[in-house]
Formats: C-alpha cells, structure tokens, sequence
C-alpha cells in the first residue's frame, strides 16, 4: 500500500487533506481512483492513518479516515550519521540506505581529505536534492518520520553538533580491535542518541581523529578489511538496528 506524509493541519477528525507534490503523484502517476487505499503517516505524533481516497479537488486529495493505528517503526534510539563527503552520487545512495536503516538525521561532512567541494549555492540544492531521496526512502520503508539532511557542515563545527549526543563513534582503521567494539556497541542503551562519524574515500587526517578524541568521541574498527565510505555507515548501522532492537524487546 502506498505511504505518504502530512502535517498535523492537515488531519481532521474524519478526513485529511494531501496537498504540494504528492497530489500530482496520487492523481497522474499512480492514477489512484476514488476508492483506493492509501497509508498516511503524521511525523509529529508517530500515528498512521488507513485512509480512502474520496475526491479530488483542484490542488487537493481529499482522504476519508477508515482507521487510526499507534505505529511504531522507529528505532528506540536517534542515530545521526556524519557523512563524509563522497565522490560522485554517492550520497545519494548513502542517504536511500541509511534511512532504509533507521537514520534520524544525516550531516553531511566536508573533511579535509573530501575530493568534493561544494559552494553555497551547489550545497542548498544539493541539500534539497537529498531531502527529496530521504522522503522517498521513508516512505519506501515505512518509516514513521522524514528524517532530515543537515546543510553540509565543516568537520571541527559537525564534532561540536555531536556534543549534544550521548554516544559517539567513529570507525577508525588504528582503533583496537573487535573486542572492544563489541564491548562499545553493547554498551549503548535503547533511547541514547547516537552519531557515527564516516570519512571520505581517503578516510579521516589526523588532526580530525585528534580533535574527534579530544571530544569524547570513541574510535571502534569495523574489523580486518578496509570498507568503502558508501559500506561503512550501512555496517555500523545495521549493527547498532539489530543491537538496540534487540535490547528494546529483552
């Protein structure tokens, strides 16, 4: 069943209303006739909403309620990825997986060894370029909210936005070994907020992991093998989903 999101305004006690992009989507791509299903989720209370299709109006999809569930898709605890600026569209493939994946929120990160280079005006579009694949992943995974895509940050200004997290990492290829990264990962709590920090193709200088370990943040290793900047994020993140979703259910 196709998903999408609105805004609390948006929702009646018996009826919501579609408006913006999706209207084109439901009416001239999808063709979805008066009668069709659709699933709409409320990003601010987490609630979704099994609805019929009931009218089309000029620049509105008019939406009857059938009923309301209390859905729960979302991790037990706020992970925000710091990405490293990669080569190419790379990112845009790192934004669909991470979202797949549970992601709160993503910042990308200009690094010192990042080939790309992005002027004001090339990071706002590409920002809502990201944003765009972000909403299409959550409604594609049938995530509860949108996660967002932070304007791109400096490394030193990203390490003092991760100050607000309780648990902060980063993969690291002289961090000691696989022992202690287990021990970390098990360590995190359901309900902890959590960043991971992922460098470009030629990984983290020096002077970032110094800066990133003078601010408390952990350095694990992702084991013997060297992981593209695209794999690793998905790695860290996969384990830490099936950690905390693990530990909610205990």
């Amino acid at each position: 069943m196709y998903q999408f999101f609105t805004e609390s305004s948006n929702i009646g006690e018996k009826d919501i209303y579609i408006r913006g992009t999706d209207v084109n989507h439901i009416r001239n791509v999808l063709r979805m006739q008066p009668g069709e299903q659709v699933c709409v989720q409320d990003g601010a209370s987490g609630r979704e909403y099994r609805c019929e299709i009931s009218e089309y109006l000029e620049d509105t999809v008019h939406l009857k309620i059938m009923w309301v569930e209390e859905a729960d898709k979302e991790l037990p605890s706020k992970i925000y990825l710091f990405q490293g600026l990669p080569k190419g569209d790379k990112m845009e493939m790192v934004i669909q997986k991470a979202v797949e994946l549970g992601a709160y929120e993503i910042i990308p990160v200009a690094t010192k060894r990042a080939v790309v280079r992005l002027d004001e005006k090339k990071a706002a579009a590409k920002q809502k370029r990201w944003q765009s694949i972000a909403e299409s992943a959550a409604k594609q995974s049938k995530r509860n909210v949108i996660p967002g895509i932070h304007s791109v940050m400096k490394f030193a200004d990203a390490v003092a936005y991760a100050g607000k997290l309780d648990v902060v990492l980063i993969p690291y290829e002289m961090a000691k070994g696989m022992d202690e990264t287990k021990r970390i990962i098990a360590s995190v709590r359901p309900g902890q907020s959590v960043g991971i920090f992922i460098g470009p193709e030629g990984g983290f200088d020096e002077s970032e992991i110094t800066l990133a370990s003078a601010s408390g943040i952990r350095p694990i290793t992702l084991g013997k093998r060297i992981l593209r900047t695209e794999t690793a994020g998905m790695a860290v993140l996969s384990v830490l989903m099936f950690h905390l979703e693990s530990e909610e259910h205990c």
